[in-house]
């Protein structure tokens, strides 16, 4: 998870060194989004990746995660950043962790406790001190709300993938850069934007590709095992990676980021030691992803795909009804009332 939040973090720093300052943030999503699509889906075709075939309860989420994610939140991004302050709208995209973490507990009834709040808003508290070198300023309400918009459909896109992760996570961020870069450049260019060179065209795809495509599907993978809340507690810790990688390259290092580093690295460790045990029972489920023959797989064999190392392999399968006591997080297997 916090290897997805540095290659999300590190991407920001590395596209304003391959774009000129003139570029339009738009054109420069859709650029980001489209080398997340295609790299990923070349990555695919070279590995002869099997199709995916998603169950019918999962095609809603998965429409939802598409159109929250790729079309809604860009589109009210850009209604804000056109009429807003740059320094107002870097705090209020701090909103998409709030937002993340509140809808998966809330309206997902994902389990937390005291110390995973206390952690996440100690995480959200550094990321916002990165966002106000010098002071923040709003302009009008409705930029703000459009804003604020955008990062709620980021929050209801990021939990509907989670009901659609056990899929193929390269597959789901393939799907999602395919339609998010040309609704971006779509946008870029009805705003009169015009494309760069082609060396920054190809190193802008490139940066995507590891920022925005290699990145999720860390992060699919992470919400698997981490549940929502706590994957997006995680990942909010990417703009302290960014300044980290803008220090590297020439930037002087300031308090902010030193006292927003200190405020995640706090918020992590409560995190990581979280202990969540209780007797809780599994219903029956059939599903379809990779696994071994854990204490949750105590299935009878079916034929196999994707046949791997150390035993991991993927097939349709039956969970049946188990009740037991041991640690876990709220994870695909999981997601137990409390």
């Amino acid at each position: 998870m916090l290897l997805s939040a540095v290659l999300f973090g590190a991407g920001t720093p590395l596209a304003k060194l391959l774009l000129d300052d003139d570029v339009s943030p738009w054109l420069l999503a859709g650029l980001l989004y489209c080398g997340s699509g295609l790299g990923l889906g070349l990555y695919r075709l070279i590995r002869r990746a099997p199709r995916v075939r998603i169950t019918r309860p999962e095609v809603m989420p998965l429409a939802g995660a598409v159109f929250f994610g790729g079309v809604a939140g860009p589109v009210l991004l850009m209604m804000g950043l056109s009429n807003m302050p740059a320094s107002g709208a870097s705090l209020l995209l701090n909103a998409e962790g709030v937002f993340t973490a509140a809808l998966a507990w809330f309206v997902f009834k994902e389990n937390f406790d005291r110390r995973i709040a206390l952690g996440m808003l100690a995480i959200v508290a550094g990321a916002v001190i990165l966002s106000i070198p010098l002071g923040a300023n709003f302009g009008s309400p409705w930029p703000a709300l459009a804003i604020l918009g955008a990062c709620l459909s980021w929050g209801l896109d990021n939990n509907l993938t989670r009901k659609i992760a056990l899929n193929d996570a390269t597959w789901l961020a393939a799907v999602k850069g395919g339609v998010a870069g040309p609704v971006n450049l779509i946008l870029a260019f009805s705003l009169g934007a015009q494309l760069p060179g082609a060396f920054s065209i190809a190193a802008a795809m490139v940066v995507g590709l590891l920022a925005y495509g290699i990145s999720l599907v860390l992060f699919i993978v992470a919400m698997r095992h981490l549940g929502t809340a706590r994957a997006g507690a995680y990942y909010s810790v990417a703009p302290f990676f960014g300044a980290v990688l803008a220090i590297a390259l020439g930037d002087a290092l300031s308090w902010p980021v030193i006292v927003a580093g200190l405020l995640m690295a706090v918020g992590v460790w409560l995190h990581l030691t979280e202990r969540h045990q209780h007797e809780h029972t599994h219903e029956v489920i059939t599903h379809d992803h990779r696994h071994t023959h854990d204490e949750h797989h105590q299935h009878h064999d079916e034929p196999a795909q994707e046949v791997g190392a150390n035993g991991w392999h993927k097939h349709v399968h039956t969970h049946e009804p188990i009740t037991h006591t041991h640690e876990h997080y709220p994870d695909s297997h999981h997601r137990h009332s409390h």
